[in-house]
Formats: C-alpha cells, structure tokens, sequence
C-alpha cells in the first residue's frame, strides 16, 4: 500500500517532527506517530512496519550524544549489542506471522501498556539511582543477556516504552552508574530498532511515501527538540505524551 495523498503524507511529517521532538525531550514518539498512521488508513502492521523504519535513525543521534558515557563499556557492548539485534529480528519477525487481526487485537493493550511505563519513567529512574551508581564498571553484562533479549524480542514487534524496560533490565543487572547505563541502553536500542528496521525492508509492509517524509521529520523534530532542551519541561511533556496514549488506547478498545 503506497497511495497515500498529499495531505496524508503532510499529516505523517507533522506526526514524525512532533515526535522527533518529543524523543528527545521525553520520550514517547510512537504513541504520536503510531495512531497517526492508523488514522490516515495505514493498516495497523504497516503503520508499525512504516513507523519503525521511519523513527530508527532517531537512535543513532541519541547514541552519538552519549558516546562519551559508552567509552570503557566495549566489554557490555560486545555482550548486548548481538542480544539487541538478535531481538529486534525476533519480535519483527513476530509480528509478521501473526498478521493484522492479532496485531490489531493487541494494539490497544500494547499503547496503554507503554503509556503506563512512560508515565512511571521518572520514578523508574529514581529508584534505579538509588540503586546503581557503585561504579562496577568491569561487568560484561552478560547477566543482563536474558532479560535483555526478551525486552529486544518487544522492541523488535512494537517498541513504545522499550528505553524504560532496558534501562531497568541493565540497572537490575548491571552495577554501574545511572548515566552510564543510560547509553548503554541507548546503544542496544539502536541496535533493536535498527535490526527490525533492516528486517521489514523487504517485507513488503514498508509504505515508502511515508518512511520517507517521516524519517525527514522525525530527524527535523530532534533537532527541534534538541533546541528546545532546557526551555520544555521533559517531565510535564511526558505527562502530556501519556494523556494522548491512553485516550489512543481507549479509542481503540471503542472501534
């Protein structure tokens, strides 16, 4: 499917800038960009397919911003890059063989479930740096290698909240620093999104039109957000991304 129109493709930039922005200030894009394409006419396994490969290079700004937290982390790299990748082909490829009426089926559940966990972002971080921040830097991660790809195998099939779920399975399995592991889960979150983007290339599910206008976007918006960083408040966009999700979800349980 590729005839969306004109102004279809302007509402999916939109989306894209609004959630380029959004992730980098908060997090959170896809539950914009997602329903956005749903709402153009985009089947919900191609507005995932479309979304993922549209938003992907988004992550690989964010690791490059935080480059300099990865250095001396080669060891964990090596150990959960493979993992993430490994994953995201997975969870992909699961959510090809199960088709649009399961997927669409479990639409709503997975948007309120993402939106519950960015809504528990801050309160995750908190509690988690509490816990980390003894500096064991010397870890390679490897206990962190399970949970990891079953959060990868979920990045992989939809995403949304996906930096949350790592970021708690590095923490709770990684002695280290907060700000640390903050790039380290950036960096495997590259890697998962990355592979499912590689993956659903030639699926056939790809709506090209869109990609295109929605990577532009999307890269446009984070530079956008990176502006705005200091003057927006992360935690009441957050709070603002969240409202919008679960209005989304109850609006699909309502179809």
């Amino acid at each position: 499917m590729d005839t969306l129109g004109a102004l279809d493709l302007a509402i999916a930039a939109a989306a894209a800038v609004a959630a380029g922005a959004v992730n980098a200030l908060a997090g959170g894009g896809t539950l914009i960009t997602f329903p956005v394409l749903t709402a153009i006419g985009l089947p919900a396994v191609a507005a995932n397919v479309t979304n993922t490969v549209a938003l992907s290079p988004g992550y690989l700004g964010g690791t490059l911003a935080q480059a300099r937290d990865l250095r001396g982390q080669g060891r964990r790299l090596a150990a959960l890059l493979p993992v993430g990748v490994a994953g995201g082909i997975v969870g992909a490829a699961l959510l090809l063989v199960s088709g649009e009426k399961l997927f669409r089926a479990l639409v709503p559940f997975l948007i309120l479930g993402a939106s519950l966990l960015l809504a528990a972002h801050e309160r995750v971080r908190a509690f988690l740096g509490r816990r980390s921040g003894k500096g064991g830097g010397a870890s390679p991660g490897a206990s962190a290698a399970a949970p990891a790809f079953a959060a990868s195998i979920y990045g992989g099939y939809f995403g949304a909240g996906l930096s949350v779920i790592l970021l708690a399975v590095l923490a709770l399995a990684i002695d280290e620093t907060l700000t640390r592991l903050n790039a380290l889960k950036q960096a495997i979150a590259l890697a998962v999104n990355a592979a499912a983007a590689v993956f659903f290339l030639f699926s056939g599910h790809v709506v090209w039109s869109a990609a295109l206008v929605m990577a532009a976007g999307a890269l446009a918006g984070g530079a956008l957000g990176g502006r705005l960083a200091g003057r927006v408040s992360g935690a009441s966009l957050r709070r603002v991304v969240v409202v919008i999700g679960i209005a989304v979800a109850v609006i699909y349980w309502t179809r």
